[in-house]
């Protein structure tokens, strides 16, 4: 009707008689509340009402014939959105080699992130607000699935003028008996306070600062206000008056990363994604 313009053409078109055609067209300006069409014995048009009511109409059209195709790509994991949670060193390692990845993946897929550390990560995706998160170990496997993306050294970040830098050798926990340290939070921070305790045997009386963030403790570190252990990664950050020495015994290893996603909620774009890191590790 709004094409033609005309009772006659109109119903002819919708292989229909005209009668049923008008009273289709009342029931429906009844139900909007306005007048849609102009009607006289010489012409037939649309209200400006009727005008934004068949702008708005075609658009629902539209959507309405995209949506089973969307709804297909989603299904598959070529659309949608991909929540990530990750540490803020994981922003130094994995994150754009991860996200290049989501790109290869499913390019039409948005990318959700979100800073967290590991603690909140697991609680978020235990309450399906992320989709996946970079974390550090341990996990429930019950709950969680895990892939390991990144291993790599613990190191000793020193200011750049430390006589340590002069030794030569990797540093020992000998070495450090005198030493001023940085040390990780044991809450915010657990993974890495633990990893520290664990491989180096730290003086807890030599501990002059206890801080949560990695760059956090480079500045302290620039500043010359002592040592810290941290990842192999961290000198991507390239902080001036900071150096990195090798520690005794370490293992190139000790420091992970890992993919993290329950295993009760996958969503598609993920699986996709993990298809595909599953191809690559297989050509390699």
């Amino acid at each position: 009707m709004a094409e033609e313009l005309h009772f006659g053409r109109a119903a002819e078109r919708l292989n229909m008689t005209q009668p049923p055609l008008s009273r289709q067209i009342q029931k429906l300006e009844k139900s909007v509340g306005v007048q849609l069409v102009e009607r006289d014995n010489r012409r037939v048009a649309l209200t400006l009402a009727g005008e934004a009511f068949l702008d708005e109409a075609r658009k629902l059209m539209v959507t309405a014939d995209r949506a089973p195709q969307t709804a297909r790509r989603i299904a598959c994991g070529q659309a949608g959105v991909l929540r990530i949670g990750f540490t803020a060193v994981s922003g130094f390692s994995v994150l754009g080699t991860l996200l290049a990845d989501v790109a290869a993946a499913a390019p039409d897929v948005e990318v959700d992130l979100r800073e967290m550390v590991t603690s909140e990560q697991i609680d978020a995706l235990a309450t399906d607000e992320i989709d996946v998160g970079l974390a550090r170990p341990p996990f429930d496997s019950d709950q969680f699935a895990c892939r390991l993306l990144h291993a790599e050294p613990l190191e000793l970040a020193v200011p750049a003028d430390h006589p340590l830098t002069r030794l030569q050798r990797p540093v020992t926990s000998d070495d450090l008996a005198e030493t001023p340290l940085i040390m990780h939070a044991p809450t915010k921070a657990r993974y890495f306070y633990d990893l520290a305790i664990r491989h180096v045997p730290v003086h807890h009386g030599n501990v002059v600062h206890t801080v949560s963030q990695i760059l956090t403790m480079l500045c302290l570190v620039a500043a010359g206000r002592g040592v810290a252990f941290v990842p192999a990664s961290s000198r991507t950050l390239r902080i001036e008056g900071v150096e990195h020495l090798p520690l005794a015994a370490m293992r190139d290893d000790v420091v992970e990363l890992h993919l993290v996603w329950s295993r009760t909620r996958v969503n598609p774009a993920l699986r996709r994604l993990l298809h595909h890191l599953d191809r690559d590790a297989a050509d390699t």
